[in-house]
């Protein structure tokens, strides 16, 4: 591979003394935030104007944390502590921008990386944005888990006639008012935008497209996340998920005569297996018992004016919001690497699937949310650390002038 000079004239380089991170999530803030507390310098890409974009721009107003702020924390500093014990979703956004203040975290915004691939001629990452081609002996790729939208492809989607948003474009039921809304999807995001819709007097039909297993957030008056947590550290994975099923019932009762089947698969298990989260119910299962939320079995057609689904029911509907997730992007722009799956995943599962090869690392890709974030930034920084020296020589490594980033 040639110089940037040779192959862009017209771009910019960029030589950054510390790791390139690519994200300014609260993954990647959390990276910056223990490089820092290393003395290593770093350059953090986002592609947004702002940091915790997805928060930001693609979270709904009622949202609020579905664990106990204490397994929300990143690493180095906590909530405060007048905070609830569920954060609200602008409290989360708040949190993070104290975060980066406080570690003079200060991302190059609006620098959407197109590819990024090792160059093995000079042992340097070459990242490209759209101006700018950077250098660094690291890449930190902290995308995440939920970089893009998943839009399913459902026959007939296109001939219908009202709007069709993903739920990362709802805000409020308030736009959906006395309105019948198609709700594809019953993970988090499902229940809770079809209880928005509710609130707001719009008759929501959520569609069950798989098994779910809904489990209430709080047990006996403690977070049933914690309850797991506390248990996993004297009990094996499959008695704890046996408990959690058993307390559940008793507590929600059977959700199968809801039309919400399980998995065969405990909880925790296929969390920690396939990614897929259980629903920490909120207050849509009342809804749904009292009839207010329709569930509804897979979608076989879309219509102009509703949709047909597989027991042969039609409906007409006046929306649609298809709650049916986010996928990670990293193979669309990260190249000449088998660290990460087709899917943008590390190949290797947690607790393992942070450090690849040639100063290659991931965080926020382990299915554990905010504390395998937190324990993977912490592995990171402190392995990065350990390799850390200052290059004094630049020019010589790339053969061109460059623009150096970073404070050693």
């Amino acid at each position: 591979m040639g110089s940037c000079k040779e192959n862009e004239p017209q771009m910019k380089c960029a030589w950054v003394l510390g790791p390139i991170i690519v994200g300014a999530g609260p993954s990647g803030l959390a990276v910056a935030a223990c490089l820092s507390q290393h003395g290593v310098p770093s350059v953090l890409l986002e592609k947004s104007d702002c940091i915790a974009s997805l928060w930001q721009y693609r979270t709904y107003d009622r949202l609020m944390l579905h664990l106990p702020k204490h397994f929300c924390e990143l690493p180095l500093l906590g909530f405060p502590e007048d905070f609830p014990e569920y954060p609200s979703r602008q409290q989360f956004i708040s949190y993070i921008e104290s975060y980066a203040a406080r570690f003079s975290i200060k991302p190059r915004f609006r620098q959407w990386v197109k590819t990024a691939e090792f160059d093995s001629s000079c042992g340097l990452w070459r990242v490209r944005t759209q101006d700018i081609e950077y250098f660094s002996r690291w890449l930190i790729v902290a995308t995440g888990e939920n970089a893009e939208p998943v839009i399913p492809e459902i026959s007939g989607i296109d001939k219908f006639r009202g709007p069709v948003m993903h739920s990362s474009d709802y805000k409020s039921g308030a736009d959906f008012q006395n309105q019948k809304v198609l709700v594809v999807g019953c993970g988090n995001s499902g229940m809770e935008v079809s209880l928005d819709l509710v609130s707001h007097h719009a008759v929501p039909h959520m569609v069950v497209r798989s098994t779910v297993h809904v489990l209430p957030r709080e047990m006996f008056g403690l977070s049933t996340f914690g309850i797991a947590m506390a248990l996993l550290k004297w009990l094996p994975l499959r008695l704890v998920d046996k408990f959690l099923l058993l307390a559940s019932n008793i507590i929600i009762g059977n959700t199968d005569r809801l039309g919400l089947r399980r998995p065969k698969t405990g909880p925790i298990e296929l969390k920690n297996a396939t990614g897929k989260t259980p629903v920490l119910d909120v207050g849509a299962l009342s809804e749904i018992k009292a009839g207010k939320i329709k569930v509804m079995e897979g979608v076989r057609e879309i219509t102009r004016t509703g949709a047909k689904f597989v027991n042969g029911q039609e409906k007409e509907f006046d929306s649609i919001i298809l709650a049916t997730g986010y996928k990670s992007n990293v193979p669309s722009w990260l190249k000449s690497s088998d660290f990460f799956t087709e899917q943008g995943m590390p190949k290797t599962p947690f607790p393992n699937g942070w450090k690849g090869e040639n100063g290659l690392y991931s965080v926020g890709f382990t299915r554990r949310g905010i504390l395998g974030t937190s324990s993977d930034a912490v592995k990171i920084a402190k392995d990065i650390a350990a390799q850390w020296r200052p290059i004094k020589d630049v020019n010589s490594t790339c053969n061109t002038h460059i623009i150096l980033l970073g404070k050693p």
